[in-house]
């Protein structure tokens, strides 16, 4: 029987918000598990305590911020709006069914004027990886990290060339003092000292937004983007750094300065990191070594010309340190360059009459020249361990962890663009971003699981590998009787 509907929106109801929210609904699950309240304490000092009109509760403030980031709101006026008419998001800010909603200016001009050099941004993030790492979720053992573009706010045509300082590695003191001790145990003098002229190199610069990098990578788009550095906890994924650069920085330059971060803010005791190809670097692997860190990192495929040996055809005889060609010619040791590479010269009179010289050199002087760095043993120890049972573990790990949780940022929570203009804006937006991620994980699997987690069984055996590895080292090493 068809029955007309009457309508019932002007009755009076006895309800309470309480009852309107579903028991099972996320933000009852956030409730319970974090508690926000610390944030008022650590911005207690930018606001005036004895003057002036009520300000909006720090800790609302920040909730709303994340309710943009949890749900993928990126306009602040339609958050405002969502605010406004959904009863869940009322309920998580305290806020009755009849209460005035703040205005989005509120929300803009604290977040530019109150909070702007304010580092509470990461102290909130801080303190949800602590509560992660308190409850069990999280340890620091397994870390993975990568990279994400984020379209910035500007026009890709418009831009002016300008010429930089290239800004000097971080390793390279580490590196000359490699240089010097390689050169001094082949009998070699040390380098001269270089003059101290700047280097420099032309960028193309946004006029819209000048921190922005413009990024040129194969199988990526052109233009002016940011790149967000995550590092995710191999046991549940939970985001444990993210740092953000202009797209024009190579991903392995601030690698090894967040992991250090990582351990100092954290207390992690880092035993393997898994990372792409991106990341095959000399100065990577040696610095995982330094940190007595197991390293898996991608295959990266060698550039090489038709027609010609790779470079792998060339053996390494470590003991005569030595390269032996693929005719059976040794190439002997010459020189350490300013660059930290070895370089090994083979006799023109032998290639002369070679009958493969045309698939090896076609110099004038008749002189195959082959490369090492002077950290090459490191990243060769490391490659072998992409093909041990626990590096492969590790590795098919990481498409699971950190990948995933880019594509639930970018699918899920508005992380494909920038939202605002400026490096500082940028990574505030990251880091709120993988602040929701991780509530929103975090509340999760505590209501599926309980407060504490065993500790994964990849962890486990990664543990038992290590240990066994150090002891063959040890007996490796040990002087024989």
């Amino acid at each position: 029987m068809l029955k007309k509907a009457e309508a019932q929106q002007q009755e009076l109801e006895w309800v309470s918000i309480e009852a309107l929210v579903p028991e099972k609904h996320l933000l009852r699950k956030v409730d319970q598990t974090v508690d926000f309240r610390f944030i008022r304490d650590r911005v207690k000092h930018l606001y005036c305590e004895d003057n002036g009109r009520p300000a909006l509760d720090p800790v609302v403030l920040f909730k709303l911020l994340l309710l943009g980031y949890l749900y993928g709101v990126r306009s602040e006026r339609q958050l405002m709006r969502e605010v406004e008419v959904n009863v869940a998001y009322r309920w998580f800010l305290g806020l009755k069914l009849r209460d005035k909603v703040p205005d989005a200016s509120t929300l803009s001009q604290n977040r530019r004027r109150r909070f702007a050099e304010s580092r509470i941004y990461q102290e909130i993030f801080d303190e949800i990886v602590l509560l992660a790492v308190k409850k069990g979720l999280a340890s620091g053992t397994v870390l993975y990290t990568d990279s994400t573009h984020l379209k910035a706010n500007a026009n890709k045509n418009k831009f002016d060339l300008a010429e930089v300082a290239v800004k000097p590695a971080a390793y390279l003191a580490a590196l000359d003092e490699a240089i010097s001790e390689d050169r001094a145990a082949h009998g070699k003098a040390p380098l001269k000292d270089k003059p101290a002229a700047p280097e420099t190199k032309q960028i193309k610069v946004s006029r819209t937004d000048p921190d922005s990098g413009y990024m040129v990578r194969e199988g990526k788009p052109q233009g002016f983007f940011y790149l967000d550095h995550r590092t995710v906890d191999g046991r549940h994924a939970i985001i444990t750094d993210t740092h953000v650069t202009p797209a024009n920085v190579h991903d392995s330059v601030p690698y090894l300065g967040r992991l250090d971060r990582q351990r100092e803010r954290f207390g992690f005791t880092i035993r393997a990191a898994g990372v792409d190809a991106g990341y095959a670097a000399a100065s990577i692997t040696q610095g995982l070594e330094e940190r007595n860190i197991y390293g898996v990192i991608g295959y990266r495929t060698p550039t090489h010309r038709d027609g010609y040996f790779y470079k792998r055809d060339y053996r390494y005889e470590e003991k005569l340190d030595v390269y032996s060609c693929p005719n059976g010619q040794l190439l002997s040791y010459r020189t350490t360059n300013r660059e930290g590479y070895r370089q090994y010269h083979s006799n023109p009179e032998q290639c002369r009459h070679c009958p493969v010289r045309q698939k090896c050199t076609q110099s004038a002087n008749m002189t195959k020249v082959v490369t090492r760095h002077v950290w090459e043993a490191s990243r060769e120890r490391i490659d072998q361990h992409r093909l041990s049972r626990v590096g492969k573990r590790i590795y098919k790990r990481r498409k699971e962890t950190v990948e995933r949780s880019f594509a639930d940022a970018k699918q899920l929570h508005g992380h494909r663009y920038a939202r605002m203009r400026g490096l500082t804006r940028v990574q505030q937006q990251c880091l709120l971003a993988a602040t929701a991620q991780n509530i929103k994980k975090i509340a999760l699997l505590l209501s599926k699981t309980g407060p504490k987690m065993p500790p994964s069984l990849l962890q486990t055996l990664l543990s038992a590998y290590i240990g066994l590895l150090r002891r063959y080292r040890q007996l490796a090493t040990a002087p024989t009787t």
